[in-house]
């Protein structure tokens, strides 16, 4: 199997690095991280302006129609530079939500704003008590007239703090584990009755608590069908992981060159550290974690590129024997290495610097925490390792 990219995917990466060894250092996440920014609106034009926003949107929305391998590109050079910026939540997973389950108008207001960068969503689908279980909703939706009114509480929403729009998920019907009933809507961010708490999470990033209370939204506010939003979650969330785990795989390079770099320079008893065989053979078996993360990201990223049945496909969730199911093990497959991957190579990482490897002036000290969200975000190893396990013995 041929693993190159193209000459237009090495232009991207190669443009995109460029971009962001200009614009997105260590030191100017710093000083947005000091200023009390989520992330950079220059940086988000400039990325705007490069296509990155647009890499895997219809062409005739403004997009470049690229695939999920266009997506991993760009995640992984992000993933290099720690950027704080919500590409994940709303260039990937909202994006990828409303040209799957958008109509043709809200397709035509929304994606083309997303992909020139004037325009952010996030998805408001998590809640307290589900913790990685997709199906469990509790927040409602009632159907008064021409409107819905919508009632619940939404947690840990990524890009939430600084969204225009978010995609809400609410119950229409059933019960709180029911897989039918789902209804995503769009709803204004600044929308009577939505009350946002924004914060930054461990790595930085930012995210939101949502509470909703009586927010009216319009009939024409629906995405996609009344009731059958599960898939599309499923399969945006699906996106989401896949792009996380170029993230992740980006940052742990990172880790092992800066680690590289240190016992080289870091000498005890007259000598340089990296010289001792057993720091050598630690940072070779970090480096064989790295490729594994990366050969089940190429993976996930071809196996999305590919098309064919949705992760959501059948009533069980993504998780029998059809299409939809084998791509679901993929991309849980992917996540779990890529969270024990991440977590290998961040300890040894942190080991090998030493004590100055756990203070906030140390590089490898952020990328470790990015990996370590990446691992908790949309289910973490042990979650999807159990996923994987649980399918085989159907």
């Amino acid at each position: 199997m041929n693993f190159d990219f193209s000459e237009e995917q090495t232009q991207l990466r190669d443009a995109l690095g460029k971009l962001l060894d200009r614009s997105a250092g260590f030191d100017a996440r710093k000083e947005l991280i000091r200023a009390g920014q989520s992330h950079s609106p220059k940086l988000w034009r400039q990325l705007a302006e490069l296509g990155a926003l647009a890499v895997a949107l219809p062409e005739d929305l403004g997009g470049t129609g690229g695939t999920a391998v266009d997506t991993m590109i760009v995640c992984e050079a992000l993933g290099r530079r720690l950027v704080l910026e919500p590409y994940v939540a709303s260039a990937v997973v909202s994006a990828g939500l409303l040209a799957h389950a958008g109509s043709a108008a809200q397709k035509a207001e929304l994606l083309p704003k997303i992909a020139e960068g004037q325009h952010l969503c996030a998805l408001a689908h998590g809640e307290r008590a589900a913790r990685y279980h997709l199906p469990h909703l509790t927040t409602s939706a009632r159907r008064d007239g021409d409107s819905y009114v919508l009632h619940g509480d939404k947690h840990v929403v990524l890009g939430g703090d600084c969204a225009h729009t978010l995609i809400v998920s609410a119950r229409t019907s059933g019960g709180a584990e029911d897989r039918q009933g789902h209804t995503l809507l769009l709803v204004d961010a600044a929308a009577p009755g939505l009350t946002r708490r924004a914060y930054r999470t461990q790595d930085n990033l930012g995210a939101a608590d949502v509470e909703l209370r009586a927010v009216r939204v319009p009939v024409s506010a629906v995405l996609g069908e009344v009731g059958a939003g599960l898939p599309v979650v499923e399969d945006a969330v699906g996106l989401g992981m896949a792009a996380l785990c170029a993230e992740a795989v980006g940052a742990m390079a990172v880790m092992i060159e800066l680690t590289a770099d240190y016992v080289k320079t870091r000498k005890q008893f007259g000598v340089a550290i990296g010289q001792f065989q057993a720091l050598q053979h630690r940072l070779a078996d970090m480096l064989m974690r790295l490729e594994q993360a990366r050969s089940m990201t190429y993976l996930a990223a071809s196996t999305l590129a590919s098309g064919g049945p949705s992760v959501g496909a059948n009533a069980g969730g993504g998780e029998g024997g059809d299409a939809g199911g084998a791509r679901q093990r993929v991309l849980s497959a992917a996540k779990a290495m890529v969270g024990q991957c991440g977590r290998f190579v961040g300890q040894g990482a942190i080991q090998l610097h030493g004590g100055i490897g756990m203070t906030e002036e140390a590089q490898v000290s952020h990328y470790f925490k990015r990996v370590t969200a990446i691992d908790l975000t949309f289910g973490d190893a042990d979650h999807h390792v159990a996923k994987v396990s649980d399918a085989l013995l159907r």
